[in-house]
């Protein structure tokens, strides 16, 4: 009787491949330590023969380490590809297309603010095609004061919002008597606070009505963004901001 050869799994080619590899790279979450093979298993839903063949392609090229106990965590070559990107980063690629897109989906001047000490500084900005418009321009300063901007830097500064917090912010008249605005973080690596993005226009338009309109367009663009900076988008945004708006305004 001729002996029975065991039948080889199909290697992985091409896309398939590197979708697998990919998976398996990216079920680390934020704070994971080591992950077990069941543990990869699940989070990626492939087969642990499967995660096997995988982790030996990434252990050669030091993305993946086995640790003694049969665990795995990232290896020293992710740290290099994040410091790569890093360097590579510019923040203004990122940046002015979400502007461009959220003020011609709103029709109102939208901006990228970062704190600078007790003053927040205009980044990015771009116009309205409205007749009537604020007089801000990218370098300009404002204070840190209680309008939506400024407190949307000086309170995700120190973390990500609760999942009960009412985002975005929405005042009116605070700075200027005759702006009102509507503010959202934008997070990146570890949850770090990058900016706030922001929609701005008179009072007469940009009521509290018409920050309830807009608002959803304001959190998927700033998801978008965070997502883009490496950050993790906040959940609960969009709720609504009509009870804020009354005890914001001024």
């Amino acid at each position: 009787m001729a002996k029975q050869t065991e039948k080889k799994p199909p290697a992985l080619k091409g896309v398939s491949a590197a979708e697998r590899a990919l998976a398996v790279l990216t079920a680390f979450r934020r704070g994971d330590g080591a992950l077990s093979l069941a543990e990869l298993a699940e989070r990626t839903g492939l087969v642990k023969s499967t995660i096997l063949r995988l982790a030996l392609s990434l252990q050669r090229y030091r993305l993946l380490a086995r640790l003694p106990d049969g665990s795995y965590r990232l290896d020293a070559e992710t740290l290099r590809l994040g410091t790569a990107y890093q360097q590579a980063f510019r923040l203004s690629d990122h940046v002015m297309p979400v502007l461009e897109q959220l003020a011609a989906k709103t029709g109102e001047t939208t901006s990228f603010y970062v704190r600078n000490g007790e003053e927040r500084l205009c980044l990015f900005r771009v116009e309205t095609t409205n007749r009537i418009r604020m007089t801000v321009q990218p370098g300009d300063t404002r204070p840190m004061d209680k309008s939506a901007i400024a407190q949307t830097l000086r309170r995700y500064e120190s973390g990500p919002p609760r999942p009960d917090d009412e985002l975005p912010l929405f005042t009116s008249g605070i700075t200027d008597p005759h702006a009102a605005a509507l503010a959202m973080p934008v997070f990146g690596i570890g949850d770090s606070l990058v900016g706030a993005l922001a929609i701005s226009g008179p009072v007469s338009r940009l009521t509290a009505a018409r920050a309830e309109q807009i608002k959803g367009a304001l959190v998927e663009a700033a998801n978008r963004l965070t997502v883009a900076c490496g950050g993790t988008p906040p959940s609960g945004a969009g709720k609504s901001t009509r009870k804020r708006a009354a005890s914001l305004s001024a």
